[in-house]
């Protein structure tokens, strides 16, 4: 099957986590967390189109300038997802620059903040100056961003300040029949993308499509689709021990194919972990294992286990496999 997403991290265990997520059928990335960005290549850069953002301490903010810099002159928005407050934030790090040349940018920026009951919309306009502009106050259950191939939701954890864990998940996935699709007489072409999309979008039976050179209507290809589950990514970073942060967490991630998850504690500095509103390895084992996920990626981890990040590892996969 191949995959709907493409996801990395940006960075070793010791490092601030960034996940990137590139989705081709769409041909944009989805970016979270924005700590130190430099592994990040200028091309994958440009493909961004949504930032989310867990938690605004210096190692998941830091790079955020950066990326704006990289970004400035396109004419496509930027959209930034986060928890309440981080409009002020994003707009505390504009007004530390001088923007008097910029009047003719294009570049927007579409700001989400989201406090477990409603999401704020406040856009930044580089033709206004980067000027905060307030738009609109919406409920919500959590959905930050919806699409017909995927939608991002958000939760609202605890790391002494709310942070924000988030789950991205396909719609649902549809691969094509190799052997059908000879027997039709076609090859693999851009058509397929268009098809797909028709499928996801806006299926009708009778509706047509140009399939090497040939008009084919959708129902005499259906049957070379074939319809599986969509993958599902989840992503949480600086998470509290408490009881019901790990029970809000575990619901969350449930069904994940793929876990990123911090690990920043080994359990025999537990009482640390606690003090410092983190994870340790075996909490995050438990909580992938308990949520019945595919797979674990343990990240995050803290300087002090430098000399020894097998054992970190070990203990998250030793709970999360037992």
């Amino acid at each position: 099957m191949r995959p709907g997403f493409h996801h990395y991290l940006l960075n070793g265990y010791f490092e601030d986590p960034c996940l990137f997520v590139r989705i081709p059928m769409e041909k944009r990335a989805l970016l979270f967390d924005s700590g130190d960005v430099r592994n990040l290549k200028p091309a994958d850069a440009h493909k961004i189109t949504d930032v989310f953002i867990t938690h605004t301490h210096m190692d998941h903010f830091v790079g955020f300038d950066m990326i704006i810099r990289t970004l400035l002159r396109r004419d496509r928005p930027l959209n930034v997802y986060g928890p309440a407050g981080i409009a002020e934030c994003i707009a505390g790090k504009l007004r530390g620059y001088c923007w008097n040349m910029i009047q003719e940018y294009p570049f927007l920026l579409n700001v989400h903040s989201y406090s477990g009951k409603t999401v704020t919309h406040t856009v930044f306009d580089a033709q206004k100056k980067f000027r905060k502009e307030v738009r609109k106050r919406t409920k919500s259950e959590g959905t930050m961003l919806r699409n017909p191939l995927f939608h991002v939701k958000a939760a609202v954890l605890d790391h002494g300040i709310p942070c924000l864990a988030y789950r991205i998940q396909e719609t649902v996935h549809i691969n094509i029949d190799k052997d059908g699709l000879q027997r039709k007489g076609l090859t693999v072409g851009p058509w397929l993308t268009e098809f797909k999309k028709i499928l996801r979008e806006d299926f009708s039976r009778q509706k047509e499509i140009m399939a090497n050179g040939i008009s084919y209507s959708i129902n005499q290809l259906k049957d070379i689709a074939m319809f599986t589950d969509g993958q599902i990514i989840s992503y949480a970073t600086d998470i509290s021990m408490s009881s019901d942060n790990i029970a809000q967490l575990t619901e969350f991630v449930k069904g994940s194919d793929i876990f990123y998850c911090e690990a920043y504690f080994m359990d025999k500095d537990r009482e640390r972990a606690i003090e410092r509103f983190h994870l340790t390895a075996k909490t995050c084992g438990t909580i992938a294992k308990n949520a019945g996920v595919k797979r674990l990626v343990p990240m995050h981890f803290s300087p002090k286990y430098s000399d020894c990040p097998g054992a970190v590892i070990d203990e998250a996969m030793g709970a999360f496999q037992s």
